[in-house]
């Protein structure tokens, strides 16, 4: 579709991410199988409209946009290529559904921006997150975050909200009537959920928000202001874990995968084709048996620079609060850090040194939910950074959901 694996919600994009070498902000091609053609949506930049941003790309967007749709006038392909430009959730604002509205000061852009998209037969694309409504916001119901039911419902009017994700929808739906386009076609562009990292970020709660979004959306009952008629399309964020990624807003920003590292499922999930559920990869090739961690035989009181050096290469995330090795203790810590790195650098022996402080062992270190991982053989496969497994991710998971919603 549209979005560059990494992004989210959560006002973290560098600003590297908007360069492009001809002046322009940056943009990628994915394309959807759509029979018997091939219908690609091209993003033009991604959130920039966030409000941290203070406008600094607000003026790229619409000459960009009309530099890229000339280009593709010109080649031919302007009837199945779309351009998009995806929006976070930040970019209106609201008490109610009802009353939802651009802010003030995108008021004049966004106009434009839909003017254009509408005159080109371009959706309009959002990225909602409900986990990180719950995530900043103390105060947020629980509940009122799935799709299970809740006891904070809220009415707005002759109408009943009873999760956040139709609330947010309908948020943007508002602030696109106000400007003149309500029919507009909206596409999720990134909704999920992580399974680590954060207080509320868990296997559990990831299975039950994903499967209850796709029920939601495959029953075709829409939101009160657009009853019967769901999104054109959705798109789960992501389908692997990206180990590399910038926690600047939350640990839990490496723990979005529906997948684990090495292709296997975190969770049963019904994608809405009959009853089968997501599939493990096969013939994963793994590395032996092994683990780095702290010696037990040596004093480990200046281990700190070890675990800062581990930790800046390899994804310590789940050791801090809220993750899943969060209580494993001081030793087991280290450990964890040395292990992690260990895996990264393919079980290299000198990789595991830490001048004496590391050891290998043969006993899984495991505690409870907390696994010490084991890489796989291929360093081009999934245990590698994930920039490398990006591309992949992004271009399998729409190949999933473009099935799921046709």
């Amino acid at each position: 579709m549209l979005l560059r694996g990494a992004p989210t919600s959560d006002q973290h994009e560098s600003k590297e991410d908007f360069d492009f070498p001809l002046g322009i902000l940056a943009s990628e091609i994915i394309f959807l199988k759509f029979s018997p053609f091939y219908l690609g949506y091209v993003a033009v930049g991604n959130e920039p409209f966030l409000s941290s941003y203070n406008g600094e790309y607000q003026s790229y967007i619409m000459p960009a946009l009309l530099n890229l749709q000339q280009s593709l006038a010109r080649a031919n392909l302007a009837s199945y290529v779309k351009l998009v430009v995806p929006c976070n959730a930040d970019a209106y604002e609201s008490s109610l559904p009802s009353q939802g509205a651009f802010r003030p000061e995108l008021t004049q852009i966004m106009t434009q921006l839909v003017s254009f998209l509408n005159s080109n037969g371009s959706p309009f694309v959002v990225n909602i997150y409900p986990f990180l409504s719950l995530y900043g916001n103390s105060d947020f119901p629980q509940d009122y975050a799935f799709f299970e039911g809740t006891t904070h419902a809220v009415t707005d009017g002759s109408n009943v909200y009873y999760n956040a994700f139709d609330g947010n929808y309908d948020t943007l739906v508002s602030a696109l009537t106000k400007i003149g386009y309500g029919q507009m076609p909206i596409v999720i562009g990134e909704v999920g959920w992580p399974t680590d990292g954060a207080m509320g970020a868990n296997l559990t709660a990831a299975r039950v928000f994903n499967q209850g979004l796709i029920n939601h959306v495959l029953g075709n009952k829409g939101t009160p202001l657009r009853p019967g008629t769901p999104p054109v399309d959705v798109y789960l964020f992501s389908l692997l874990d990206e180990g590399a990624k910038s926690v600047l807003p939350g640990n839990f920003e490496r723990h979005w995968g529906i997948f684990s590292f090495d292709g296997q499922a975190k969770y049963p999930l019904n994608l809405g084709l009959g009853n089968k559920v997501l599939k493990n990869a096969k013939h994963v090739e793994y590395l032996p048996s092994r683990w780095c961690i702290a010696n037990p035989f040596r004093d480990l009181t200046d281990v700190a620079n070890h675990i800062k050096l581990a930790c800046s290469v390899a994804d310590c995330s789940t050791l801090n609060y809220g993750g899943s090795c969060n209580g494993i203790g001081a030793k087991g810590n280290i450990s964890y850090a040395f292990n992690s790195y260990y895996q990264l650098q393919m079980q290299n022996e000198k990789s595991c040194e830490f001048d004496g402080l590391g050891m290998i062992t043969f006993l899984d270190p495991s505690i409870g939910e907390c696994r010490f991982l084991v890489g796989v053989t291929d360093s081009r496969s999934l245990s590698s950074p994930p920039s490398s497994a990006s591309g992949i991710a992004w271009v399998s998971l729409i190949w999933f959901f473009w099935t799921l919603v046709l």
